[in-house]
């Protein structure tokens, strides 16, 4: 049981498993891939909640960062979708979002238009077998 508790701590802090041990939503783009679609493309992105933020001087905007296999993606969560998806965005551990790409220069955010909480997929890394490949070199 302590190993298991450890592998969840250690996923919870950052993704330290194999990708094919690493749970995915079905039809997401992983996160080194999003250079790819234009600006302005509808994309759906899978990830870990590593941060949220909700700073006074963004007038109620949401920023978070979620962390797949590949990379992390800034999510930008207006007003309107939060309200919506309040209880995804505030408890989620493992969110699933649909949204636009946005692109200044070099930096590339996820305007979300949909958040699903997908944590209930973490419960397959407590599995036995997905605990002993953890333990392997």
């Amino acid at each position: 049981m302590q190993r298991r508790t450890n592998v969840l701590y250690m996923f919870r802090m950052s993704i330290t498993l194999a990708p094919a041990s690493w749970p995915r939503p079905p039809a997401c783009v992983p996160a080194q891939l999003l250079d790819r679609p234009p600006n302005g493309a509808r994309v759906r992105v899978a990830g870990l909640v590593l941060l949220r933020q909700r700073p006074g001087t963004a007038h109620g905007v949401i920023f978070i960062t979620l962390e797949d296999e590949t990379g992390t993606i800034n999510v930008v969560v207006w007003n309107a979708i939060y309200e919506r998806f309040r209880r995804a965005v505030i408890a989620g551990r493992m969110l699933r979002v649909t949204g636009r790409i946005q692109r200044e220069g070099a930096v590339l955010h996820l305007i979300a238009e949909d958040i699903e909480d997908c944590s209930h997929l973490l419960d397959d890394l407590l599995r036995p077998e997905i605990c002993r490949a953890a333990d392997q070199p």
